[in-house]
């Protein structure tokens, strides 16, 4: 019986071998000396992933939902305006989470499949003369359709509307697998998590500050305590923590930041562009529909594959971790059970892409949906040969 479980899913992704034995380290103090020289390449390596030299970086111990929490509890009041799209399941939750803070939604939604309205957005900040929206929030990578949406053009779309609110995006699907520029695209709170991108177990959720989002920090009234930026940023120049940190996954992050930087993050966004490509060219040949609605939406971290109208998702998924010890992303709210996902993000060979395809292709079989068995590793092999 074999104790690996091959992981498709966008997330928690596989963990290599130096991440995990950096995180499994022995007890340090952490009002140490040495806890200095874990935590500050930490905060140093993510400013460089999330592409911010004028930036702030915090990091608690939680996952990318506690970052979101953060986001909006540290930079805005009880009553305030948010513009916000539901267009996926993430985009959906972090709605969710606003209007339990008591804050003023103001919500456009567009079909699961789509990205961000970017130009309704825009419409919508210019008819908001008063400037009474606060924030833009912004879901760059839609983890439930497999959807990536333009933050650059938002951001020219916020400036082109002349609006000074705050943008928050939720990276947690993007930073450290796609591309991310914090500073070039005017990110005020930028959000993720250690399990994705950045090859870790889960329990870190990692934000990037701007200095408009630093001096909202200062005015907002939402009540918080253990997400306060206030408390960690003013005891990190002494490498100190408001409460007691998770050295080990520090440890693992400030090791992760490093080998994403060696290899460089330009290859590593074109090596998951690569991966990803492989698994959309073995899609078409299984003849199944993407669930993005059109190729520039394409995320190169997870793809969400539309199946049959007689074939539950939910289900196949379950019969291929049951029947092949494979683990796939399962359909999530409005296409639960008419999706399922294959995560490519992370430490993903094209080995390893071609064992998941090939996985996928016996599950879909064994569903009675009309493919061709090898069609769909034959075309991700023919992508890999050509372009490797």
């Amino acid at each position: 019986m074999s104790d690996q479980n091959p992981v498709f899913i966008p997330g928690p992704t596989n963990i290599p071998d130096a991440l995990r034995k950096a995180c499994d380290m022995p007890t340090l103090d952490h009002r140490s000396a040495r806890f200095a020289e874990i935590l500050h390449p930490a905060l140093e390596g993510v400013k460089k992933v999330l592409k911010t030299e004028t930036g702030q970086v915090v990091i608690f111990p939680a996952t990318g939902t506690g970052g979101w929490e953060a986001a909006i509890s540290n930079t805005l009041s009880p009553g305030d305006r948010v513009l916000a799209s539901n267009f996926g399941m993430f985009s959906q939750k972090w709605i969710d989470m606003c209007t339990r803070h008591g804050l003023d939604v103001q919500a456009i939604d567009r079909p699961w499949g789509e990205g961000l309205p970017v130009a309704e957005f825009e419409a919508a900040l210019r008819a908001d003369t008063g400037h009474a929206i606060k924030a833009v929030l912004a879901t760059h990578n839609e983890t439930a359709t497999g959807v990536v949406s333009d933050i650059a053009a938002l951001r020219r779309a916020m400036d082109a509307a002349g609006h000074p609110a705050l943008l928050l995006v939720d990276g947690v699907s993007s930073i450290g697998s796609m591309d991310f520029r914090m500073d070039d695209w005017g990110v005020d709170v930028a959000l993720t998590g250690s399990q994705k991108g950045f090859m870790l177990p889960v329990g870190l959720a990692i934000v990037g500050l701007s200095p408009k989002a630093l001096a909202a920090m200062e005015t907002a009234r939402l009540p918080r305590f253990f997400f306060d930026f206030r408390d960690m940023l003013a005891g990190y120049p002494g490498a100190g923590y408001p409460y007691t940190p998770p050295v080990g996954l520090l440890n693992g992050l400030a090791t992760s930041c490093a080998m994403l930087l060696d290899e460089g993050l330009d290859n590593v966004f074109a090596r998951h562009r690569h991966i990803a490509e492989g698994v959309r060219q073995a899609v078409r040949a299984w003849g199944l529909p993407i669930c993005a609605a059109s190729p520039d939406l394409y995320s190169d971290s997870v793809t969400a594959i539309v199946l049959p109208e007689t074939v539950d998702g939910n289900a196949m998924v379950a019969h291929a971790a049951s029947r092949y010890g494979t683990a796939f992303g399962a359909g999530l709210g409005k296409v639960a059970g008419k999706v399922f996902r294959i995560g490519h993000l992370g430490m993903l060979s094209e080995a390893q892409a071609l064992c998941g395809i090939a996985v996928a292709e016996m599950a879909l079989a064994d569903y009675d949906v009309d493919i061709t068995p090898g069609a769909g590793v034959a075309a991700a092999q023919a992508h890999y040969r050509a372009n490797g």
